[in-house]
C-alpha cells in the first residue's frame, strides 16, 4: 500500500516549483528539465492540476503555468483525493458487495480510527507547510556547512 502514489508526488513537486517561481510563468518544459520528470507524463499532471483550479495554463509564446490559488490553500489532501481518491485502507467489499458482517466487524473499526487519524495528519498540511518546513531544512543544512 503507498500513501502518496507518483501522480500525487509529481503533483506537489511541480506545484511546489511554481510556488517557489512566485508569479512567473513556469512551462512544462522547464519542470520537467527542473524536475526529472517525464514531459508528457507531467503534462498529464499539470492538465488535470488546470482542471481542478489548482493552476493556470497560459497558452502561446511566453505561456506555461501559474498558481491558480495561494500557497496556504492548496492542500496536501485534496491533492491525494484529486491523483487517488479519498484515503482508504478497506473497502470492506467482497465479490463486488458491502461484507456482510460491516456493522459488528472489530476490524473494520480499528481501520476506520486508523483512517481517521491519517486524514486529520495531512489535513491541516498545505503547500506553504511543505514550502517553509524544506526552507527551514535547507537553511539548516547551510548553517551545518559554515559550522564544519
Amino acid at each position: 500500500m503507498k500513501l502518496l502514489t507518483r501522480n500525487t508526488d509529481y503533483a506537489v513537486r511541480a506545484l511546489s516549483y511554481i510556488a517557489m517561481e512566485k508569479g512567473k510563468t513556469v512551462t512544462a518544459a522547464e519542470l520537467s528539465e527542473e524536475l526529472k520528470i517525464s514531459w508528457s507524463f507531467l503534462r498529464k499532471i499539470l492538465q488535470i492540476l488546470s482542471r481542478e483550479g489548482l493552476v493556470f495554463s497560459i497558452k502561446g509564446k511566453g505561456g506555461g503555468f501559474k498558481l491558480a490559488q495561494p500557497a496556504d490553500r492548496i492542500f496536501l489532501l485534496d491533492l491525494i483525493n484529486i491523483f487517488q481518491g479519498l484515503v482508504r485502507l478497506n473497502t470492506c467489499i467482497t465479490n463486488n458487495k458491502a461484507c456482510p458482517n460491516i456493522r459488528i466487524c472489530i476490524l473494520k473499526k480499528k481501520i476506520d480510527i486508523i483512517e481517521d487519524s491519517i486524514i486529520s495528519e495531512l489535513h491541516p498540511i498545505t503547500l506553504k507547510t511543505l514550502l517553509n518546513e524544506q526552507n527551514d531544512v535547507i537553511q539548516n543544512e547551510l548553517l551545518n556547512m559554515q559550522t564544519r
